[in-house]
């Protein structure tokens, strides 16, 4: 489930999802056909698909988006992970913005009618943006941009309408039947979430256009299901019941704190008495009862503020987890999962644990005793998540274990590869190497210091009691190889530059270097992988996917030979060393210069059990916390404020990724500190923080009925009295 992703209650107006018309008294509500004999109306089955649809395209393309960014738009890894959160934050921010269309200007079934095109047009220029034949890669850049900041509006927009839309379809006295339709429509949320984040990396890696990996089908297949959602809705349009937009109690409550703080600016003087609450200034314009129930939200907003921390190590699973993921191996006795289908995992374990705590573990802790409050059970998830991160970092330090060492100023690496037929001794800088023939022992890379940004190098060698020299120049903060071949009976040496970073998207990379003096075309099921002449060529790197290719074709004076390579491992990097022909073979000799990824992806499952436990305990125990404890006038001002949390907690994400310099596990570290610190700060809070009655917001219900049933008069409009509040 994505954060923070329960709609079960939605920013609704100021007096209610069903407000009377005041100018023209009171309308009949619609009546819809229901299913099959039941009291559910049949317009819901069109929400729950919509919603269904809706999902699987938003968690479909952002599925796949950090490696769009680190793959197809050729961004680093920290300009990923930020624009990934600015984008994530953004679908947070503008909710409230929806909400503000809905209740104040267009009503529910217009702003998702009008704000599903904006978001259909958002899929389909991100789609042509992957493109690579369209435009250059500025071109490429601004059309994502264009279309993230289209969606973002546009699923964001939705996000507070659909499910309060979907509550508006049933009758007043079917409470039952409405609180089912929520738990199917939260059903709906996690199974498009779930397909989606399984699918589409399927669509991006398994299916090849454009010579590469198909973004811009893994892109357009959740852009034709949002065009199936906008379909399927208006389907329903004539069983809908849609209400008149009757203004947002968003709008109302920002007024009354800007008058409040106004007032008492203007009245700061000491000759103006004190009032109990600084919310007390705004009566001279407010009711009381507005001013009371805004010192309740007031309270549990407070107790939002370290909740944004929370959310910024949640959100990493699809950029920072999803990287390290690349890392990592990922063959599960042939089958082959994606990185970015470990993301499936979350909303798959929501979907289990949801029950397991419901029915085994919050009951167990009853039996023993154990007081165990909402605010307790958001500080454990708090903890859990802290842990998550602990683990990551943990894994993060073996996977680096066999990545190729970043090289630093005035320091190079380098490796000996011997082609001769015996040992050679390579010596320079008053230091000796023993190089074994490369057929014996794969070569090692040292590290070379240098004494300037570049170095001219004197290399000796020492063969078969025979002297020869080999002068290089060697540059700070790069990666070689030096090829010792001999030609009859002198050696001579050939320095090229080795790639420094593992392959992108746990693919191999390999490279051929032509030993022989014949030109050799190497092929692999029609594609040129090489085409090199003698005098000891090397071609670049091509990416190959992790598997066995035996059945390489060299073209040697337009006559075929075969040679096997052999496994090509997730993450490695190879140099394969072509000879002299044997029959009808080639003798290749594979070096691996970056070593495969060793560490199984299976061991990021336990980070994931970890974070998802954490969700449970913190998303929906805040939800229910945060409702529990407002009017209910007032649970919209609360749902904003949630989301407005998931929002900043990207923000948080976005800004460590650009100021950090730090390796990828100490920042790990880093999060998981500043979350228990938090949790410290969060637990404090919560221990001073007197919880409001039920008894009290049942005082307050009715009050507002009697307000209801008695019509203002000028007498009660000028009666301005001060209540204490009661908390």
């Amino acid at each position: 489930m994505g954060a923070g992703e329960d709609n079960s209650v939605a920013l609704k107006s100021k007096n209610g999802d069903l407000p009377p018309n005041d100018d023209q008294g009171p309308r009949p509500r619609k009546t819809s056909p229901k299913m099959c004999g039941s009291n559910y109306p049949l317009s819901i089955a069109f929400i729950v698909v919509n919603e269904f649809c809706e999902r699987f395209s938003y968690y479909g393309m952002k599925a796949v988006l950090t490696l769009y960014f680190l793959n197809f738009l050729h961004w680093d890894e920290n300009l990923s992970t930020t624009i990934y959160h600015a984008f994530t934050g953004l679908c947070y921010f503008t909710p409230v913005f929806g909400a503000l269309i809905a209740d104040s200007w267009l009503g529910k079934f217009k702003t998702i009618i009008y704000l599903s095109l904006v978001y259909v047009v958002g899929h389909v220029i991100k789609s042509v943006g992957a493109i690579p034949s369209v435009g250059d890669a500025d071109t490429h850049v601004g059309l994502s941009m264009a279309g993230l900041l289209l969606i973002a509006f546009g699923t964001g927009g939705i996000k507070p309408c659909v499910a309060a839309f979907g509550g508006d379809q049933f009758e007043e006295q079917h409470v039952h039947e409405r609180s089912k339709f929520f738990s199917i429509f939260y059903l709906a949320i996690n199974s498009g979430s779930l397909i989606s984040t399984f699918v589409t990396p399927v669509l991006r890696g398994d299916v090849k256009c454009f010579g590469g990996d198909c973004y811009a089908l893994a892109f357009g297949v959740p852009a034709a299901l949002m065009v199936v959602a906008l379909v399927v809705f208006i389907g329903g349009s004539v069983m809908y019941k849609k209400n008149p937009p009757q203004g947002n109690i968003l709008v109302d409550v920002c007024k009354c704190i800007g008058f409040a703080i106004g007032n008492r600016w203007r009245h700061r003087s000491r000759e103006y008495p004190k009032r109990e609450h600084w919310l007390d200034w705004a009566v001279d314009k407010y009711s009381t009862k507005l001013i009371k129930e805004i010192k309740m939200v007031t309270r549990v907003l407070f107790l939002y503020i370290p909740l944004p921390m929370f959310w910024a190590l949640f959100d990493q699973q699809g950029s920072r987890w999803t990287l390290q993921a690349t890392r990592m191996d990922a063959d599960f006795k042939g089958f082959v999962i994606k990185p970015d289908q470990m993301q499936t995992l979350n909303p798959l374990l929501i979907l289990i644990l949801i029950p397991v705590f419901d029915l085994g573990i919050y009951p167990l802790v009853k039996m023993c005793k154990i007081n165990l409050k909402p605010i307790r059970k958001m500080a454990a998830g708090m903890v859990l998540a802290a842990l998550a991160f602990a683990v990551a970092a943990v894994i993060e330090v073996k996977v680096m274990e066999t990545s190729m060492p970043e090289p630093v100023n005035n320091e190079c690496r380098i490796q000996f590869l011997n082609l001769a037929n015996g040992d050679v001794k390579v010596h320079s800088a008053g230091v000796t190497y023993n190089q074994p023939k490369l057929y014996d022992k794969d070569p090692e890379y040292i590290k070379w210091k240098l004494g300037d940004k570049a170095e001219n190098a004197l290399f000796l060698f020492t063969y078969n009691g025979k002297n020869a020299s080999c002068y290089t120049q060697l540059h700070e903060r790069n990666v070689y190889s030096l090829i010792i071949y001999p030609v009859n009976a002198d050696l001579h040496c050939k320095l090229i530059e080795d790639s420094k970073k593992k392959p992108a998207n746990g693919m191999a990379e390999v490279r051929f270097f032509n030993a022989g003096n014949k030109t050799i075309t190497v092929k692999l099921n029609d594609k040129t992988l090489a085409n090199r002449t003698g005098s000891f060529e090397v071609s670049d790197y091509t990416a190959l996917e992790r598997g066995s290719y035996n059945d390489l074709k060299g073209l040697i004076d337009d006559k075929t030979y075969s040679f096997p390579l052999g496994l090509v491992d997730f993450g490695a990097s190879y140099t394969i060393v072509l000879h002299e022909v044997s029959g009808e073979m080639i003798l290749a000799n594979k070096s691996e210069d970056i070593l495969a990824n060793s560490v199984h992806i299976a061991w990021q499952v336990p980070q994931y059990v970890l974070i998802s436990a954490g969700e449970v305990m913190f998303s929906i125990t805040g939800l229910e916390f945060s409702y529990s404890q407002s009017p209910a006038s007032m649970k919209s001002v609360l749902q904003a404020g949630w989301l407005l949390t998931v929002a900043f907690g990207n923000v948080i994400v976005l800004i460590v990724a650009q100021a950090a310099t730090m390796a990828q596990w100490a920042e790990f570290v880093l999060f998981a500190v500043l979350l228990f610190a938090v949790c410290i700060i969060f637990s404090i809070m919560g221990y001073f923080y007197i919880p409001v009655k039920p008894s009290d917001l049942e005082e307050e219900e009715l009050e507002d009925k009697e307000e209801k049933k008695q019509p203002p008069s000028d007498e009660n409009m000028l009666q301005l009295t001060e209540k204490k509040t009661k908390l």
